[in-house]
């Protein structure tokens, strides 16, 4: 069983099992940046900043799709949300043709409805349950569930990518920099970004997001964080976490190109799994 991720989960490559990435791509002007192991993620930020026209992103096509899955009979795909990208569209299309191409190979395709550190958590869930000698169906069935319980908060301290982008009003994105504001969210159940709180200054912001973390029901379960050149915030939140769960499973990992481009400097990302 191979599965094959793109890139927003920040999963460029894994030990375990047969795993690997599809790169989605950030556009500014006439350069691209490519979201793999050889992009330079700091660089790629700091040239950003000096940007003055409109930045966007591009998902990986059906061909790189396709592509990726190989000779592989049975495959697992997983998608950033499909409200914020072509990519579960266009691995949908390359899963359909692979059926069509090779019958009867198995093909799933999961759309996040997240990114990152939430997309982190199912895929090991999938290679865990794969390790477990769990069959293509069992195994589809049983991230699907899981999903039911895993979540995704974000703190963000700049929104101007998400402005040019038209996925915040421009006012707010200039006001809460200026403020000093971090914006608190979720991914929503429909995998649309959704703000909960506006708290001045880190340690609030880490309040929180471990508040909203409690409310969802989160118990000492795994906890993966994802974070754009803000170590520091990173470890606050682990310490918080394991102020009340002294034996919480979590991890930190730097973010690749796509999430540090929504993310931003000092963004923290955060997937959680709920202990209901």
């Amino acid at each position: 069983m191979k599965i094959i991720s793109d890139s927003s989960s920040n999963l460029l490559r894994r030990q375990e099992g047969d795993y690997t990435t599809v790169p989605l791509k950030v556009i500014a002007g006439e350069k691209e940046y490519v979201d793999d192991e050889a992009l330079d993620v700091s660089r790629m930020m700091d040239e950003l900043k000096t940007v003055k026209g409109k930045t966007h992103t591009s998902c990986p096509n059906v061909y790189e799709w396709k592509r990726a899955a190989g000779d592989a009979k049975e495959i697992l795909m997983i998608t950033i949300t499909g409200s914020l990208s072509g990519s579960y569209a266009a691995a949908e299309q390359a899963a359909k043709e692979l059926r069509e191409e090779i019958p009867p190979r198995k093909v799933a395709v999961i759309n996040s409805l997240s990114t990152g550190p939430e997309m982190q958590l199912l895929i090991e869930k999938m290679q865990a349950k794969i390790d477990s000698g769990a069959t293509f169906e069992e195994v589809e069935t049983g991230v699907r569930a899981y999903q039911q319980h895993t979540h995704l908060l974000f703190a963000l301290q700049c929104m101007d990518n998400l402005a040019r982008n038209g996925r915040v009003n421009p006012l707010v994105a200039k006001m809460a920099g200026f403020l000093g504001i971090h914006a608190i969210g979720v991914a929503s159940q429909e995998g649309k970004l959704q703000m909960l709180h506006k708290p001045r200054g880190r340690q609030k912001a880490i309040e929180a997001m471990y508040g909203e973390m409690t409310k969802n029901g989160y118990a000492g379960g795994r906890v993966r964080i994802a974070h754009c050149r803000n170590q520091e915030a990173a470890n606050a939140m682990v310490d918080r976490i394991r102020a009340a769960y002294p034996n919480a499973p979590v991890e930190i990992i730097p973010a690749t190109a796509l999430c540090s481009f929504y993310a931003e400097d000092g963004g923290l990302l955060v997937g959680y799994e709920d202990g209901k």
